[in-house]
């Protein structure tokens, strides 16, 4: 599941990402891993660190739905547990003292990032092409770490690897529990009809 997000992220990215930059010849490369000195192998590269992973309880159904069967009777579906993925997003150039191309890279990145407040089903990949709800995605919020610093410490500071701008995206999926369903006989109170 979080495998078909990333790979879903890297086809937004790569399908909308301008071919020009940071230039016509160039390849920006979509990554996801663990953001320290010498991680990123190719470059220029933008890095999709996923660092956090919960479930979004605003977002809850606790619900369900009836669904009424041919056999005269009622099935209650209990409805996908909805969870934020939560994304680091770093732009690594190839020279790492380039920082007017990492802040060219995190620019168009940002239009990408703002302009998509969905994701649209175009998309999807693998399981997540058969997601129930949209796929929700907000950027440029505050992330839930305490302390860059001591997450730039925590990836190797001190072995060469300078604080980065950071852009944070978090994406809402949905996922789904495989929990049989209830049944039970159609019941006017269960479906809001009189006999």
């Amino acid at each position: 599941m979080l495998e078909d997000l990333d790979a879903t992220l890297e086809t937004l990215i790569q399908r909308e990402f301008p071919a020009d930059v940071p230039s016509s010849s160039t390849a920006v490369h979509i990554s996801f891993e663990t953001p320290f000195h010498g991680a990123i192998s190719q470059k220029p590269a933008l890095n999709f660190f996923l660092y956090d992973v919960q479930e979004n309880l605003e977002l809850r159904n606790v619900v369900g739905g009836w669904e009424r069967q041919d056999n005269g009777r009622a099935v209650k579906q209990r409805p996908p547990a909805r969870v934020d993925c939560s994304y680091l997003v770093t732009a690594w150039p190839q020279n790492d003292e380039d920082i007017q191309t990492e802040h060219q890279l995190l620019g168009e990145l940002t239009r990408i990032l703002l302009r998509f407040r969905r994701i649209p089903e175009v998309y999807w990949q693998d399981s997540l092409k058969d997601q129930p709800v949209q796929i929700r995605m907000v950027s440029l919020r505050p992330s839930n770490l305490n302390s860059f610093g001591e997450f730039w410490q925590a990836m190797g500071g001190r072995d060469g690897t300078r604080p980065k701008v950071v852009l944070h995206c978090t994406v809402t999926i949905a996922v789904d529990l495989e929990l049989e369903a209830s049944e039970a006989p159609l019941v006017g109170m269960v479906l809001g009809e009189k006999h």
